[in-house]
């Protein structure tokens, strides 16, 4: 597990404008300020990967989306603690390892080590620490007995009295169940939000398969004193390996997947902190029977609730089970990670993220807007900002839109919208022959972009981007499309000459169509990529 620590967790004191950072509560569905349980401190427990397969753009879209939180928490100042955690034992791993001929720990090994990769291609942030499930049976067991013991969860017995292994909660002897999702009567949806989820993957509440969810086996069976009464510990199947087997005083089984974040959040976070996220589709039946678990056993648990929205394509939730899930590695293949990072983090995390060529044209165009302005205007200044110089910009020193964007839910599209405005002042600035006072506020100019770039894991210059296989296939288009440019440019300046005005003009046209504005200064012509 990475566990190194994290350098912008170094600040000391919170900004000023940390008080006024506000966001979404699922349970509430409201937007109100947020009040963190220990003054200057964030604990945060993320959903983490069901590590059965190679991870897909859908996966990664969670994990950056919080990365894009967190690291505004820390801008704010905030200290935070965010636990992400690994379920490294389930029907899927386990039926998969059986028929491609694996240890059910060796392929759940391998494909955690690609989701690692995955996250750490497109820069996130590691997780404070990220608890395997399989390393935490006992807090499990003990959460069990925790549950047994207050009336909250039964064990069904064999044929012949004995414990059988099967553990239910039971969701009668808990009349709070429902109060993240609002169910009314198990059938209708709480919200816009909660309904547009429905229609896409599982009903509410509902005990049948659908293409998103299938059913666990756990949760069809007749022993069960209610159709909803979930699976807290499940008996050993005869397939399941000994390995995959844990004795407990309720029988030979392992682990439900909802007991496993429960017992892991609690033992890294306590009986009460800040925010649980993960993605919209885990907010039932995952989550809910996670609060009322938790809630159960005695503990506060998550004071806030945050869930992002899927990944879709043409319509669909991707997802392995469509075979429509694009996976990581195929997409970096073809785009630069920077590419893919800003196109999975531009849209809000709440809204609908449709996967297509257009969003990675688009995610090109803004590198090469920025990328082109960071470079002239370095060239310019004959300076660009230290890495440590970008990083610790206080929030009092930029730009008073794109802080409170940021601090209403995160509004990245905002945001980034103040980001190119500030951009395309920069260049006007810049095409107007400017003064040494324009020069200086050009100079703020590019700290601040760069900076506001930095909050969304963004920043073109940050090592992370320029290693060798990430930042050059870029860097090299760039300079073939500045070599073609510049040709074309001779080429005008030979026609204006002549006065063979029309050339000069047809020359102009043409770069103007593809996106580029011609500069013509008494020194000479330059170009830029439009705003």
């Amino acid at each position: 597990m990475n566990t190194s620590p994290n350098p912008l967790n170094s600040n000391d004191s919170l900004s000023q404008n940390a008080t006024d950072l506000r966001l979404y509560d699922t349970a509430s569905k409201t937007v109100t300020t947020f009040e963190p349980i220990e003054p200057g401190k964030v604990s945060l427990y993320i959903c983490g990967a069901t590590v059965q397969a190679s991870p897909h753009v859908g996966h990664i879209r969670t994990t950056l989306a919080f990365d894009v939180i967190r690291r505004w928490m820390l801008k704010l100042g905030y200290r935070v603690t965010l636990i992400r955690n690994v379920t490294d034992i389930d029907d899927k791993i386990l039926d998969k390892a059986a028929a491609a001929g694996q240890q059910w720990w060796e392929r759940a090994s391998i494909y955690e080590r690609e989701f690692t990769a995955a996250y750490d291609a497109l820069g996130a942030l590691p997780p404070t620490y990220e608890p395997r499930a399989t390393g935490h049976i006992p807090q499990m067991i003990d959460l069990v007995n925790r549950l047994l013991e207050r009336g909250h969860a039964y064990v069904v017995p064999t044929p012949e009295g004995v414990p059988s292994g099967n553990v239910y909660f039971d969701v009668e002897s808990w009349p709070q169940y429902g109060a993240l999702t609002h169910q009314e009567t198990g059938t209708k949806a709480a919200d816009e939000q909660a309904a547009l989820a429905d229609s896409m993957g599982p009903s509410i509440d509902t005990t049948t398969a659908n293409k998103y969810s299938p059913v666990d086996d756990a949760d069809t069976l007749a022993s069960k004193h209610g159709p909803r009464d979930f699976a807290l510990w499940k008996a050993s199947k005869p397939t399941d390996p000994m390995t995959a087997r844990w004795d407990t005083p309720f029988g030979s089984g392992r682990p439900g997947w909802h007991l496993e974040c429960s017992a892991m959040s609690h033992r890294y976070l306590g009986e009460d902190f800040d925010i649980h996220g993960g993605g919209l589709d885990l907010r039932f039946p995952h989550h809910e029977n996670e609060m009322a678990q938790s809630h159960a056993a005695g503990w506060g648990f998550a004071h806030r609730w945050m869930h992002t929205a899927w990944v879709t394509q043409k319509g669909e939730k991707m997802s392995k089970s469509l075979g429509n899930g694009l996976s990581v590695s195929t997409v970096l293949a073809a785009y630069p990670a920077w590419v893919v990072r800003y196109a999975l983090v531009s849209v809000h995390y709440r809204s609908m993220l449709e996967w297509g060529d257009q969003m990675l044209s688009e995610a090109q165009a803004a590198y090469e807007r920025i990328i082109g302005f960071v470079e002239r205007a370095g060239k310019m200044l004959s300076w660009q900002p230290t890495r440590e110089q970008v990083t610790t910009v206080p929030t009092d020193q930029l730009p008073t839109d794109f802080v409170n964007a940021m601090n209403d839910d995160i509004r990245v599209s905002e945001a980034l919208a103040v980001l190119f405005a500030t951009i395309r002042r920069a260049n006007t600035r810049m095409n107007e022959n400017p003064s040494d006072a324009e020069l200086d506020q050009l100079r703020n100019d590019l700290l601040q972009v760069r900076a506001m770039l930095d909050i969304f894991g963004l920043d073109p210059l940050d090592p992370h981007w320029i290693q060798p296989g990430q930042g050059q296939q870029a860097d090299a288009a760039h300079k073939a499309l500045d070599r073609l440019v510049l040709q074309e440019l001779t080429d005008r300046t030979t026609a204006r000459h002549a006065k063979d005005f029309a050339q000069a003009d047809a020359i102009r046209d043409r770069l103007t169509q593809a996106g580029i504005t011609i500069e013509d200064t008494p020194s000479g012509s330059s170009w830029h990529l439009e705003d």
